[in-house]
């Protein structure tokens, strides 16, 4: 979501060189931007201040002259190696207190800014100015070449039809369409020709397990067992995907594949699919969004109650909007 923040900063600044300092699980993600440099490895995990580490990392990375920096995460952390470097000019809203930190702070209005993509593009414009709109959706590359090589590397033959499912959601167990639900939905697109394939990281693997013990024979099970870059290039081959609000929804969608989002506790008003190609399913029940990684009340029914037969109907929907 931070790609359209990129790409307006090459708009702003002709030959600009961009670098990323990122934790190595989003690195393949960032390689697959054109507007991207370099990924420089962030080895900080949530939590953990390390603070005569990350002394070192900013002496580092000191040595590469970068003139400006922009701190995407709100924490008081994120802020640290920026300034340790010495990098001139620091950008990012307020956050934790990061006054000293920070030197050009943006004050974030939530009303104005609703979406998560828009308040990372509103850094780069000066604090005050409006965000120009529309803000261009994320976008990643996945070439020809490179869907070969990893199909490839994987020993898989390219189906004629491929429905992939991201069954899985880091948050909790509120985001996560039942999985008795995928296996009724794979059942429905296997009759309609589509090869099913499971992504997901490796705990993923159970849900992709029961998903295929209560359709069996029907799935291809990829969870955990491919990395990233390749889970981004399997995708792109695909004709159509299934997600919960998950990272690999928003992979779908900047890949631009036909997409169909299912939203339990979670809000498609703040992080929504950035896509033409996406359909949104939520139901809007009166307990939601709460925004809980457990279902509050014990019964799940924002998910429950979105039926196979919905999901079904709307992945025909994306299908028939897609020109033969």
């Amino acid at each position: 979501m931070a790609q359209p923040l990129f790409a307006r900063l090459h708009a702003l600044h002709p030959g600009l060189t961009l670098d990323a300092l990122a934790p190595p699980w989003v690195a393949p993600v960032l390689r697959r931007m054109g507007e991207i440099d370099s990924v420089l490895d962030n080895p900080f995990g949530h939590g953990a201040l390390r603070l005569g580490e990350r002394w070192r990392l900013g002496r580092e990375l000191a040595e590469r002259g970068h003139d400006a920096a922009y701190v995407l995460p709100n924490s008081l952390k994120s802020a640290l190696i920026p300034a340790f470097a010495g990098i001139p000019l620091r950008i990012g809203f307020t956050g934790e207190a990061r006054y000293g930190l920070l030197n050009r702070r943006h004050r974030l209005d939530k009303v104005a800014l609703p979406l998560m993509v828009e308040r990372f593009a509103q850094l780069a414009e000066m604090p005050g100015t409006p965000l120009p709109r529309p803000v261009s959706p994320p976008r990643l590359r996945s070439t020809v070449v490179e869907q070969q090589n990893t199909l490839q590397q994987l020993g898989i033959e390219r189906p004629a039809k491929i429905a992939a499912f991201c069954p899985g959601a880091e948050y909790g167990p509120a985001k996560r369409w039942p999985a008795a639900h995928f296996a009724e939905l794979a059942r429905r697109l296997a009759a309609d020709g589509y090869a099913i394939w499971l992504f997901g990281s490796s705990k993923d693997q159970a849900i992709a397990d029961e998903i295929d013990h209560l359709a069996p024979g029907l799935s291809r099970k990829l969870c955990g067992a491919t990395s990233l870059d390749q889970a981004i290039d399997l995708l792109a081959l695909a004709d159509l995907v299934v997600c919960n609000d998950s990272g690999l929804m928003h992979v779908a969608a900047a890949l631009d594949r036909p997409l169909v989002a299912l939203y339990g506790s979670s809000s498609p008003g703040f992080t929504p699919p950035l896509s033409t190609e996406a359909e949104i399913l939520s139901l809007g029940l009166d307990c939601g969004p709460c925004f809980k990684r457990d279902c509050p009340l014990g019964h799940l029914d924002c998910l429950k109650r979105l039926t196979p037969e919905a999901v079904h109907a709307a992945c025909r929907r994306r299908l028939a909007s897609r020109p033969e």
